[in-house]
C-alpha cells in the first residue's frame, strides 16, 4: 500500500477518494468547484481503535485497502505531498464495496 507519512488515532480512518472519470457529452465541462464530492473511497490507514466502556480497544470493521462509501459531507480533508486524504471517523462509513 501507499507509505502515507500520516497516521490516524483512535477511531479514524485514513481514505483516499476515487475520482471518478469524467465523461464530456455535448461539449460542455464541468469545473471541480461545480462537481459533487465522490462518497466512494479507499482505505489509506486505521487508528489505534475505539475504546469502549470498560477500556477495552474494539477492532475495526475494516481493513488497509478496502472500498468503502463515506458520508458525503463528513471528515476533515488533508493535503500531504499533492494528494488530498479524507480523515473519517468509522462511523462515518457507510459500507465496503465488493
Amino acid at each position: 500500500m501507499a507509505n502515507v507519512k500520516i497516521k490516524p488515532i483512535g477511531d479514524r480512518v485514513l481514505v483516499e477518494h476515487i475520482e471518478e472519470k469524467e465523461q464530456v457529452r455535448g461539449g460542455i465541462i464541468i469545473p471541480d468547484s461545480a462537481k459533487e464530492k465522490p462518497q466512494e473511497a479507499k482505505v489509506i490507514a486505521l487508528g489505534t481503535g475505539k475504546k469502549n466502556d470498560d477500556g477495552k480497544v474494539s477492532a475495526f470493521e475494516v481493513k488497509v485497502g478496502d472500498r468503502v462509501l463515506i458520508s458525503k459531507y463528513g471528515g476533515t480533508e488533508v493535503k500531504l505531498d499533492d494528494k488530498k486524504y479524507t480523515l473519517v471517523r468509522e462511523e462515518d462509513i457507510l459500507g465496503i464495496i465488493g
